[in-house]
């Protein structure tokens, strides 16, 4: 398995689309070579005429890929597509940054059922990791929620089933309902994260101040216990405040989150460090906290500084999964 790569809600779209009674080809990426600008799992939602949602390629062959997905809609059976620089039609089209891109064209309706795609949305909307197995030779399609939660999207038998894993979006808890929170919020969301608040004072944490997002009004120990914190979660300490903090790191240092981060100087980190050693948290344990919090850009302003931190997780979420 080679990626985890998030599909978005192409699933969603294809099958709003379907329910309307069109046509449509749900388009993946199975296979990459080099520098290929999409993961594998990456989807493309495809109707007739040219309209489309979604990404296989980063606008590299969205074309060429389009004017197949017709004929597939047609045909009514999956289809297999490989592009490359090899490939002078793919070269002709745009992918020119030397790599090679295999994509699979599934019509809706034949070889994935609208059944079997309305379960895959029902399961994503309720976040529960399933994986679509897929027989490239005989297009069968099925569905698994078992076995897959640790895996990532690609092949398995010897090249003849493909797997796209639908995990949960990765959560990002922040403690500390700040103004730093109030971009980091839209920018995970845009992103595809699913944010969750922690903040006890209802001043900062509100709706009115972040409108439709997940807020836990309470102590983040408190907060913190009642979510199931596991390597799909990354912790953001935002509060400034020993007090907010600390007790949220000291569960974040005894879970399984891929990321930890907490705002800060350097002296403060330092502080904040010897106050865990006091705890009984040994450097191992301590090596986990990223502080000061966020890629150095030279962020000087709350949306900057939110830009460094969730480059920081989606580096660290990307390097944990390479």
């Amino acid at each position: 398995m080679k990626s985890n790569y998030s599909t978005d809600n192409i699933p969603e779209v294809a099958l709003s689309w379907a329910y309307k009674g069109e046509p449509v080809v749900l388009a993946t990426v199975i296979e990459t070579w080099g520098s290929a600008p999409r993961r594998v799992g990456a989807q493309m939602a495809i109707g007739l005429n040219g309209k489309m949602q979604g990404s296989v390629s980063g606008g590299c062959i969205e074309n060429a890929v389009v004017s197949e997905a017709q004929e597939t809609i047609e045909a009514k059976s999956i289809r297999l597509l490989e592009y490359g620089v090899s490939n002078e039609d793919a070269f002709s089209v745009g992918l020119a940054c030397g790599g090679k891109i295999r994509v699979m064209l599934e019509p809706v309706g034949h070889t994935i059922s609208l059944e079997t795609l309305q379960k895959l949305v029902d399961f994503r909307k309720n976040k529960v990791s399933v994986a679509c197995v897929v027989n490239i030779i005989t297009g069968e399609t099925k569905l698994k929620t078992e076995g897959y939660s640790e895996c990532f999207s690609g092949f398995e038998e010897e090249n003849k089933i493909f797997v796209t894993v639908h995990n949960s979006p990765t959560r990002v808890v922040i403690v500390g309902a700040v103004h730093i929170a109030q971009n980091l919020v839209k920018l995970a969301r845009i992103a595809n994260f699913d944010p969750i608040l922690v903040d006890p004072r209802s001043g900062f944490a509100n709706s009115e101040r972040f409108k439709s997002e997940t807020i836990i009004e309470e102590w983040p120990d408190t907060a913190l216990s009642q979510i199931s914190i596991d390597r799909n979660t990354a912790i953001v300490l935002l509060a400034h405040d020993p007090k907010l903090d600390d007790p949220a790191l000291e569960i974040a240092l005894n879970s399984d989150a891929f990321y930890i981060g907490a705002l800060g100087s350097k002296k403060t980190h330092a502080a904040r460090i010897d106050r865990m050693n006091k705890l009984g948290f040994g450097m191992e344990s301590t090596s986990r906290i990223s502080g000061p919090i966020g890629l150095n850009i030279g962020a000087s302003n709350p949306a900057e500084i939110a830009i460094s931190i969730l480059a920081e997780i989606i580096s660290t979420l990307r390097q944990d999964k390479e």
